[in-house]
């Protein structure tokens, strides 16, 4: 393995395990309130584009990061949906 792809590997290590504490947390404590939906969307959506594109450009670093990266935003995604409270009642 040469030293570029290695770097790259590295760095897709450090910041794919950067978002498993979150999803730790959230299982430990069934509650996501304080999290946005919008912001781990639209990150989700870039992961998965990022995915493509390292497939498109055959890039190991870029493919094994964006699928980890993806299964866990997608885990922080379910998260937030079966760990939501429900919306008051009107009266």
């Amino acid at each position: 393995m040469d030293t570029t792809t290695a770097l790259g590997l590295a760095a897709a290590f450090l910041t794919s395990v950067a978002f498993v504490p979150q999803v730790v947390r959230n299982f430990k404590r069934k509650h996501v309130d304080d999290l946005s939906f919008s912001t781990f969307g639209t990150f989700t959506l870039g992961v998965l584009l990022w995915l493509v594109y390292g497939v498109m450009i055959d890039s190991l670093p870029i493919i094994a990061a964006n699928v980890f990266t993806l299964g866990v935003n997608a885990l922080n995604l379910w998260q937030m949906w079966a760990y939501r409270k429900p919306a008051p009642a009107e009266s």
